[in-house]
């Protein structure tokens, strides 16, 4: 009965000191509109217990940030139908962080990723922005997960088309940010302690 009373203890005491899950939520932003879907996103994965969230811009992102998160959210705005420069040499960099070069390096094995994006129109390039990380992020040996659209359609990730009329970020694109956060901290949480749903 001793026994049974301190490995109890034990493996409560282990439970208790498990790391929290880790995300890093990094964006590139120029007008505003990339860090507000950024926020949103924060603010959802924050909403998982159990979970840390560091939100950064690209170019504040440290090795540190990058080898301690679980998982990846990357944000960019859209440049002429694709990735902006800024979000592309934070793309490197995490390759540089997680071991490009170094033999035996498992990149982003065992982490999980997923990408959003701000375009003027809604035809600015914003899937082409998307899939242009999520083939980095795969070649680094990500595993990607998208986002999940109001009506419950699976999509690449949040995305907002900031021209027009009222312009900017709207309620439904955070509404889309909140729930990408969510699933993608819940994901990587279960994917790090190995439970399915």
């Amino acid at each position: 009965m001793k026994q049974l009373a301190i490995s109890l203890l034990l493996c409560a005491s282990a439970a208790a000191a498990a790391p929290p899950i880790r995300i890093l939520v990094a964006y590139h932003s120029q007008t505003g509109n990339t860090e507000k879907l950024a926020m949103a996103v924060r603010d959802g994965a924050a909403s998982v217990p159990e979970v840390e969230v560091a939100l950064r811009k690209v170019g504040q992102a440290t090795a540190e940030d990058i080898v301690k998160a679980d998982g990846l959210a990357v944000g960019t705005p859209v440049h002429w139908g694709n990735l902006s420069a800024e979000t592309k040499s934070f793309l490197d960099r995490v390759g540089a962080a997680l071991g490009l070069g170094k033999q035996g390096a498992t990149f982003g094995e065992g982490r999980l990723a997923g990408v959003f994006c701000t375009a003027g129109g809604p035809a600015g390039g914003q899937d082409t922005a998307r899939l242009s990380i999520i083939a980095s992020l795969l070649h680094l040996r990500f595993v990607v997960a998208g986002g999940v659209s109001a009506d419950g359609f699976g999509e690449l990730g949040p995305q907002a088309a900031t021209m027009g009329t009222p312009g900017g970020v709207g309620k439904s694109d955070l509404d889309d940010a909140r729930r990408f956060g969510e699933r993608l901290a819940r994901l990587t949480k279960q994917f790090r302690s190995g439970v399915g749903k």
